[in-house]
């Protein structure tokens, strides 16, 4: 084989040289590229934690915890909202650094069907109450500072500006219930109080001789502020019954009552109320019939005493007709009730199940967008959007 000339040799290295330095470079830029873009994307991950963590502890504000006490208004928990907002985008450090949030960063609003992605976030209005928090984190230059590059430097490229965003609701407003769909039970007791009983402690008619120490999760005697009214046993207005409904078979035992009390709902009692031809949804009247039964007296005594102080669901019905086990009740809403005292023992009339107005967040809720068919009741705040 021939050899090439010095000079060609020499031309050829020298090529090769540049051809090597160039992609050399074009290399190094690959990397610094993949680097800077690589950090981007773990601050833009970073902005959007921040805004879901944000989201989700606002929206749990608007929960109302004052409500058994006396209602909060919108206002008050738009500003608790915001508060929490601003302490959890703190907590929630982009390159590390806090990310404060503006004014115009939270939005505290209603979404009649959260689960529509088209639906607008409005103010709430007139008796509505705020059920949605959208919460925006920015890393720009008016807010945070825009995110800061390393290789892209030498390019003149010295930072570049993030924005993420989260909205996150929870339901307030149900017409009925369904089985959760992780399965678990549904925390409704089959006991029912009448409208006007449960009207007139709107109103502030009961007592208020127990309260709840939330410390020791115990009920003692005492005032709280909270009136009490009792619910079982009620009388209904129809000759042999007390309050208690069949959610599930026909003519509930004793022992099915009792597993409900403590254990909720099942699938099993669901499935027997719908072969019934029966659900827990209020109809197109806004009523949801049930049967009623007996009454049990002492036999779940014991159960009912160990969900002292524990959330609960209870039907309310506004009629009932006919006698014993064939009465049949008119449920009208549904309302969230802590159980404060129990006695089954001595004279009818001096036995009481006490229970007082209650929040509890529940699974299984079936919307009911602007009705007022539910009281206390809360689904868990989910992310939206």
């Amino acid at each position: 084989m021939k050899k090439l000339p010095s000079r060609q040799r020499a031309k050829r290295r020298g090529t090769i040289l540049v051809l090597s330095a160039f992609l050399m470079i074009v290399m190094l830029a690959a990397v610094a590229f993949a680097v800077d873009l690589g950090y981007v994307f773990n601050c833009r991950n970073q902005m959007q934690r921040c805004a879901d963590a944000s989201a989700i502890a606002a929206t749990w504000e608007l929960i109302d915890e004052q409500a058994p006490e006396g209602f909060a208004s919108a206002e008050e928990l738009e500003a608790a909202a915001r508060s929490t907002a601003g302490v959890y985008a703190a907590l929630n450090q982009v390159s590390l650094a806090e990310p404060s949030l503006a004014v115009e960063d939270v939005e505290v609003g209603y979404l009649a069907e959260p689960s529509d992605p088209n639906c607008p976030l409005v103010p709430p209005s007139g008796s509505t109450m705020p059920n949605a928090v959208r919460v925006r984190i920015q890393r720009t230059a008016a807010q945070n500072g825009e995110v800061p590059l390393f290789f892209a430097r030498t390019l003149g490229q010295e930072s570049v500006p993030l924005v993420t965003e989260a909205t996150a609701a929870l339901l307030n407003s149900f017409g009925g219930f369904k089985m959760p769909a992780d399965g678990s039970n549904l925390q409704m007791l089959p006991f029912a109080l009448d409208l006007d009983t449960w009207n007139g402690l709107m109103n502030g008619a009961g007592t208020d001789q127990y309260c709840y120490d939330a410390e020791r999760n115990a009920c003692i005697p005492g005032s709280d502020g909270i009136l009490e009214v009792n619910l079982y046993p009620q009388g209904s207005g129809t000759p042999g019954n007390r309050g208690t409904v069949d959610i599930g078979g026909s003519n509930n035992s004793t022992r099915d009552i009792a597993r409900q009390i403590v254990h909720g709902v099942n699938s099993d009692d669901m499935q027997a109320l719908e072969s019934q031809g029966r659900s827990l949804e209020l109809n197109e009247k806004g009523l949801l019939p049930l049967n009623g039964d007996t009454g049990i007296s002492a036999g779940v005594k014991d159960e009912l005493a160990a969900i002292i102080g524990k959330p609960r669901i209870i039907p309310i019905f506004q009629s009932v007709t006919g006698p014993g086990n064939n009465a049949e009740y008119s449920i009208c809403m549904f309302a969230g009730v802590r159980v404060m005292h129990v006695k089954l023992t001595g004279s009818m009339s001096s036995k009481k199940v006490l229970i007082q107005p209650c929040n509890i967040v529940s699974k299984g809720g079936i919307p009911a967008p602007g009705a007022t068919t539910s009281k206390f009741i809360y689904s868990p705040v989910w992310l939206v959007r």
